[in-house]
């Protein structure tokens, strides 16, 4: 009786632990890039670039996701070893960001912005979907975990990367750093190659010995004819339009708010970097609340909410501009704009047909690229014309359209609405 009763504790415990290992992976996805948005303002000035050319190599990232996630999403259902394309992904992704620091040219950083992308392409078709696979009726928790990840990425990466350009000074202890924003890339590599490797040898050695129920791929031919039918997934296809007005708020909050910071407000990078950790923080702190309760409540509802305070903070933004105020209502935006992210791809889940996650989630990514590569590019001569505070309202109207899709998401049978 004891070690039948131990089998389903023994397996939430390994279940758990490549949960956790998923989500310290997918950290160092974001990792990188948010390392980016607190330098971006020094490239910028270093190598002579508008506001639109920084805005444009964030652009660039989220164009080749929209074009690349199709495809990927469909070769991560078709190929069975989820650790090995994992791995890939996490090592691709690193790469480029270290031949940005040796280049001088804007067209280099954009053309490593847009293998960035390709490479980014590989890692939520493949984890969002096992994860969901293995936990289906607490598929809203572990998303919100595997968000969580992005969110302390997103957090811990710009305010480590702000100490290592200025120093930190805490009480009568002073560490003056003083690298260049090259010498950060190149730091900011390791721990991904390290990570990647990680995830290759560890989940390579949990799939030994299982029965792959997870773990098995199907056929490349069946992949794609699954695919179409998703293009005609109503609940699908408005989440996934939703998600891409969501993402162009987001991309331009990313881009233009250390933008404001660094240029308007003139903080330094380590302050820039400690209000970026913060927007993140009450991200990571809003997910699992968020997760947890459109498990029990719904998705639509916790969707809509949030999406309606992320607008009304938006609008605040505005008003409190060159205010303490200011870094107050970024904190207040992250707990409901990052919230609704890990709810999103959950109902997403919810709406696809077993064995097709892998497609779905590579749908909703690359419609979402779309709007993440709009937003920044649509703020950039914005800024240029009218200011940097003016373009909150561009990513206040953004996500008022967001909401409007969510309306008419049709109900799915047996879930909550």
């Amino acid at each position: 009786m004891t070690a039948v009763a131990s089998a389903p504790e023994t397996e939430m415990k390994r279940s758990f632990a490549e949960v956790w290992l998923i989500t310290i992976g997918h950290a160092l996805t974001h990792w990188y890039p948010a390392t980016f948005y607190v330098l971006a303002p020094i490239i910028g000035l270093e190598l002579g670039l508008t506001y639109t050319q920084i805005a444009s190599i964030t652009a660039a990232q989220a164009l080749a996701g929209a074009v690349s996630n199709i495809p990927g999403g469909i070769l991560c259902d078709s190929v069975g070893r989820k650790g090995l394309l994992m791995a890939t992904s996490l090592a691709w992704i690193g790469v480029p960001y270290a031949l940005m620091a040796v280049s001088h040219s804007y067209w280099v950083l954009l053309v490593c912005s847009v293998v960035i992308g390709l490479g980014n392409t590989l890692w939520h078709p493949t984890a969002l979907p096992t994860l969901a696979q293995r936990f289906p009726e607490r598929k809203g928790l572990v998303v919100s975990i595997h968000g969580m990840g992005g969110n302390v990425g997103d957090a811990v990466a710009p305010f480590v990367a702000g100490i290592l350009l200025t120093g930190i000074a805490v009480g009568g202890f002073a560490l003056n750093i003083n690298l260049g924003w090259r010498e950060v890339m190149v730091v900011n590599v390791i721990p991904g190659v390290f990570m990647a490797i990680l995830i290759f040898w560890l989940l390579g050695r949990l799939q030994v010995g299982e029965a792959k129920q997870v773990d098995r791929g199907m056929a490349l031919t069946k992949a794609m004819g699954g695919f179409v039918g998703l293009l005609k997934n109503k609940t699908l296809m408005l989440l996934s339009v939703s998600s891409a007005f969501r993402s162009a708020t987001q991309g331009a909050l990313l881009v233009f708010v250390p933008l404001y910071l660094t240029n308007e407000m003139k903080y330094s990078p380590a302050v820039t970097g400690a209000v970026m950790m913060v927007l993140q923080l009450a991200g990571f702190i809003a997910a699992p609340i968020a997760g947890g309760m459109s498990d029990k409540m719904g998705r639509r509802s916790i969707m809509m909410t949030s999406i309606l305070m992320t607008g009304v903070v938006l609008v605040f933004m505005v008003f409190a501009g060159g205010t303490p105020w200011f870094v107050f209502f970024v904190a207040c935006l992250g707990f409901f704009l990052f919230a609704i992210r890990a709810v999103l791809q959950a109902w997403t889940l919810d709406a696809t047909p077993k064995g097709m996650g892998g497609s779905a989630i590579g749908l909703l990514f690359g419609i979402q690229a779309i709007g993440g590569a709009i937003g920044p590019l649509v703020c950039g001569p914005i800024a240029e014309q009218y200011g940097l505070i003016n373009t909150f309202y561009f990513m206040a109207f953004s996500i008022i359209l967001a909401n409007l899709f969510i309306f008419f998401i049709p109900k799915i049978e047996g879930q909550k609405d």
